[in-house]
């Protein structure tokens, strides 16, 4: 079983719960994070998720997001789901943002309610999606990636606009 972080709006700890049942409805606030993996060219890597994931399946997001394990760090936590999605071990991982949002899937009943760490690392290695979590990935520019959300909102995850929102000041430097 396992467990996420549930959390006040203030981020701070308040318990745990069983991660499917944290997002059943009205799905308890749980930290979560978005990783923001850059290549050396500044392109941002994308992933659509798979088809057999539990909620916004087949969805584009950003390159990997997940849930601290009780006790783990975000910045840990998003290297373990990196390598567990992407099969690529990020570095200087940094945490340059939050944003609480919560948004309802339609198809699975489920939803998401997170107080989510926005979190920019590098990738220098070629992704090797797992099948099981990741159907496809691509690199596009961050402008490029702007640009789509903004005319093509429902093939992105609902987070991606509340993340890529936070991320932009700390990539546009």
């Amino acid at each position: 079983m396992t467990l996420v972080v549930l959390v006040d709006r203030d981020g701070r700890e308040v318990g745990t719960a069983e991660k499917v049942a944290a997002h059943r409805p009205p799905a308890p606030l749980h930290r979560a994070f978005s990783a923001f993996l850059l290549d050396a060219d500044d392109n941002v890597l994308l992933q659509r998720r798979s088809l057999d994931k539990y909620h916004f399946a087949g969805l584009w997001a950003n390159s990997c997001c997940g849930h601290p394990l009780p006790g783990e760090s975000v910045l840990d936590a998003a290297a373990r789901r990196s390598w567990d999605e992407l099969g690529v071990r990020p570095s200087d991982l940094q945490e340059v943002a939050s944003v609480v949002y919560s948004a309802h899937d339609p198809d699975s009943l489920l939803m998401e309610h997170e107080f989510d760490h926005v979190v920019v690392g590098r990738v220098t290695a070629t992704p090797r999606p797992v099948p099981s979590e990741v159907a496809e990935v691509r690199f596009q520019s961050l402008a490029e990636v702007v640009r789509e959300v903004e005319q093509t909102p429902h093939v992105f995850a609902p987070w991606m606009p509340h993340v890529l929102g936070a991320v932009l000041p700390s990539l546009t430097r």
